[in-house]
């Protein structure tokens, strides 16, 4: 018989021993060991969100920079080829007749008419020989200090420069109206600019010649006194002899003519809306304005954001022996002779800043000079911009281009 002890309250130890020995508490954790670990825990988290918020402010930097990039190698890649088209089937002789250019266009501060050539209003450049009624398009102009912090505006005069589907477009025009559709294209010719189709282009005809005082005539219908036409009336435009060929180029896709040209004015203004936030203070938008055929106005397309400055600047030969032998920001007054024959080179340089502001960075000079040559124009950036200046990625994209179209 088993006699329990008169002393024992409880049936269980206050702990027991393991099989091997070890002793297992059922004792919790100190309020002190609680509040340890809630301040490392916290110290962690904080170091942790220092580290993110870090990469992630890098990474939206990184990301603007890259979409700068992307802005800078499209739309400046724009601009390289139009001023590489300068002059592309542009008349030499315009036969006497008058065209009108741009008009007065209330979104631009200065005066687009300052780069018109066909009267009326056209500024006093002289007159190319043998055409004493109007002078014919000068390929290639710019004005300085005229868009924002006296920045350029470069005007383009081409047949491609504008952006409707019949621009750029040419066949050769025969005896007896003898031409052929405009293909590859043709399909997709018919599907564009709200339903126009190929017969509603609006042409020109041009008479090659074969002297100095006939090249790359402007033909004019005698029985109207049209430079113009459309595609599906050409009678009047064509040769009447067999050995000559002239050439038809498209202008517009469904628009009358005012100019036989198109032309695109480079510039930089800021937007009274929806300027982008990223941009440094008092920067603006490049844009590329095509003149419209209907009420020479211009047609806004933005290329490059957080812009500050353009210039402009033209390599010539003016002794004719090929070789460039002057530099120079001023062709105002050139004939649009003396630019197919003079001006070799065109370079253009625009101020701009890469991605957004970064107060973990410091852009190291005040003053950027746009340009070279010593014909650049110094800009101040403390004064421009203002407060924050060196706290943006600065870059001046430089454009070269030689000119192929103007002979």
């Amino acid at each position: 018989m088993i006699k329990r002890e008169a002393n024992s309250k409880s049936p269980h130890p206050p702990f027991t021993k393991g099989g091997r020995g070890g002793i297992i508490s059922d004792s919790g954790f100190t309020l002190v060991e609680l509040m340890i670990t809630m301040v490392i825990f916290v110290l962690v988290i904080a170091a942790a969100s220092q580290v993110f918020t870090g990469l992630l402010t890098q990474f939206k930097q990184q990301s603007k920079m890259a979409e700068t990039n992307i802005e800078g190698i499209i739309g400046l890649e724009i601009l390289r080829q139009d001023i590489e088209h300068a002059g592309y089937g542009l008349p030499w002789n315009l036969n006497g007749t008058s065209y009108l250019e741009a008009g007065v266009d209330s979104t631009t501060s200065w005066v687009d008419r300052d780069f018109n050539d066909g009267p009326p209003t056209n500024p006093v450049r002289g007159t190319d020989p043998g055409d004493p009624a109007s002078n014919p398009p000068g390929a290639i102009r710019s004005g300085d200090s005229y868009s924002l912090h006296g920045s350029d505006v470069l005007a383009i005069k081409a047949l491609n420069v504008a952006t409707n589907f019949a621009a750029g477009k040419w066949q050769p025009l025969s005896v007896g109206d003898v031409k052929t559709t405009w293909t590859p294209d043709n399909e997709n010719v018919n599907k564009k600019d709200n339903g126009a189709t190929e017969n509603d282009v609006r042409v020109i005809v041009l008479s090659p010649g074969s002297t100095d005082a006939n090249s790359r005539s402007l033909v004019i219908r005698v029985s109207d006194g049209k430079f113009y036409t459309t595609y599906d009336d050409t009678s009047g435009f064509a040769p009447t002899d067999t050995s000559e060929v002239r050439i038809m180029y498209g202008v517009d896709s469904d628009t009358d003519l005012r100019m036989p040209f198109n032309r695109a004015d480079y510039y930089i203004r800021i937007p009274t809306t929806n300027m982008p936030q990223r941009c440094a203070p008092n920067t603006g938008v490049l844009y590329k304005a095509v003149v419209n055929q209907s009420d020479g106005l211009h047609n806004e397309l933005p290329l490059l954001d957080c812009v500050a400055d353009m210039q402009v600047i033209f390599r010539l030969d003016t002794d004719g022996d090929g070789s460039i032998d002057t530099t120079t920001n001023n062709i105002f007054f050139f004939t649009a002779q003396q630019i197919r024959q003079q001006v070799k080179e065109a370079r253009v340089y625009i101020l701009a800043h890469e991605g957004q502001k970064d107060v973990n960075y410091t852009y190291p000079n005040s003053t950027v000079t746009v340009g070279e040559f010593g014909l650049g124009h110094t800009l101040n950036l403390a004064t421009v911009i203002g407060t924050n200046w060196q706290n943006y990625r600065w870059k001046v994209y430089t454009i070269v281009v030689k000119l192929m179209n103007l002979g």
